[in-house]
């Protein structure tokens, strides 16, 4: 079974003296369960194994249970150690209260228990993290898979990748079309607002938030005003709901709206958003077209390729901690996508075949000044050496 990179990061941090708390974060589907079963399953550490998936979100003595099954069999069996694994724990209310309370206990009292912690909700995680567990755990942040990934495991090509996106669980049906989509639609789309989003949020309009999500998949790599896809709705809305469910998809790794770059904060908020998926399959789910079709459309090809490269950069950025935009001005000139870390400037402007040149990354270069401006494709750095790179790298 293919390894990613993480595995042997938690393999080596398992091996350590118990120090901190190992937390696993990443969207549904990018292999948090199997890197860690891949993990304990390679060594020789006992461990135990729960789910949150289905416990209230009342039931924090749930936790606090699991724990105390876990030291009960250090006891019992005289065990040297143990691996306590709890999956979807930011499920349960006032879990990282708990958490530190167990763990501070055994700390005092030499319980040689380490700890995994599991979740696809990275705002749910990060703020239970940064309310009691500071200076406890450690992150292991999975990403999407890359190009690189996807070619090693499962044998994609660039055009496969590009249409078919990179989940590991839908690669196996990508010579079905209706499996394949059945797939993204159930197990990632509805998985992921059904049980992260609407579990976890206040959402007046379910419809709405669905709505959304498809209109910015399907526009993914384009831009599109907040009051164009209210006209393409059909329930009632306005931009501060739209802008507000945009913000959650992109907290759950599904699609981000893009500010256009600026060096005003408002102008930036105010601006028309450019789509952009984390996983190419998510636009692909609104194509209506074979790969072998939408290959011999340029257009639509020249789109899927775009919001691919997007989809890598976006899918990095959390883990890489740089944000992401676009730049336009006039008509012509414009930069499909900036990335900013700590002042520093990445300027990316992307090429398919047909692509002709545009100014808008001479200009950027006069006006701002980035660290480093590239293209990805015709005439520039190949599509497969870009996605195979870890974007934050660039800085």
């Amino acid at each position: 079974m293919y390894k990613r990179s993480q595995y042997n990061v938690l393999l080596r941090r398992l091996a350590e003296k118990r120090k901190f708390i190992q937390v696993i974060m990443g969207p549904r589907q990018v292999g948090k369960s199997t890197l860690m079963k891949q993990v304990v399953t390679s060594q020789d550490i006992p461990f135990l194994f729960y789910t949150a998936d289905a416990v209230p979100a009342s039931g924090f003595a749930w936790i606090s249970n699991c724990w105390e099954a876990a030291r009960v069999k250090i006891k019992v069996e005289y065990l040297p150690q143990l691996i306590l694994i709890i999956d979807e724990i930011q499920k349960i209310s006032g879990w990282s209260e708990i958490v530190k309370k167990e763990w501070d206990s055994d700390t005092f009292n030499d319980v040689p228990l380490k700890v995994i912690l599991l979740g696809s909700s990275r705002v749910m995680l990060d703020k239970g993290l940064a309310d009691s567990l500071q200076g406890r755990y450690e992150r292991i942040i999975l990403s999407h898979w890359s190009f690189a990934e996807m070619r090693d495991a499962f044998g994609f090509s660039l055009e496969e990748f590009v249409y078919y996106g990179a989940y590991p669980g839908a690669a196996p049906f990508v010579k079905d079309r209706d499996r394949w989509q059945n797939y993204i639609s159930g197990s990632i789309v509805d998985a992921t607002i059904n049980k992260d989003i609407l579990v976890n949020e206040n959402i007046g309009k379910p419809a709405l938030l669905r709505q959304t999500f498809e209109l910015s998949s399907a526009y993914s790599g384009q831009e599109l005003a907040l009051n164009k896809m209210i006209g393409q709705m059909n329930d009632a809305g306005n931009t501060t709901t739209i802008t507000g469910y945009l913000n959650l998809l992109s907290q759950a790794g599904l699609v981000a709206g893009l500010n256009k770059y600026a060096k005003d904060m408002a102008r930036r908020k105010n601006s028309v958003p450019k789509h952009q998926v984390f996983n190419s399959a998510l636009k692909t789910l609104y194509v209506d077209k074979s790969l072998d079709e939408t290959l011999s459309d340029r257009t639509l090809w020249g789109r899927m390729f775009e919001s691919a490269i997007g989809a890598h950069i976006m899918s990095y950025a959390y883990a890489g901690d740089y944000k992401v935009y676009y730049w336009r001005v006039g008509t012509g000139c414009e930069v499909d996508y900036i990335l900013e870390k700590k002042g520093k400037l990445i300027a990316i402007e992307v090429k398919g075949n047909d692509d002709k040149w545009n100014k808008g990354l001479s200009e950027f270069k006069k006006l701002f000044h980035p660290k480093l401006s590239l293209v990805v494709g015709n005439g520039g750095i190949g599509a497969e050496d870009f996605l195979c790179a870890n974007p934050s790298e660039l800085f």
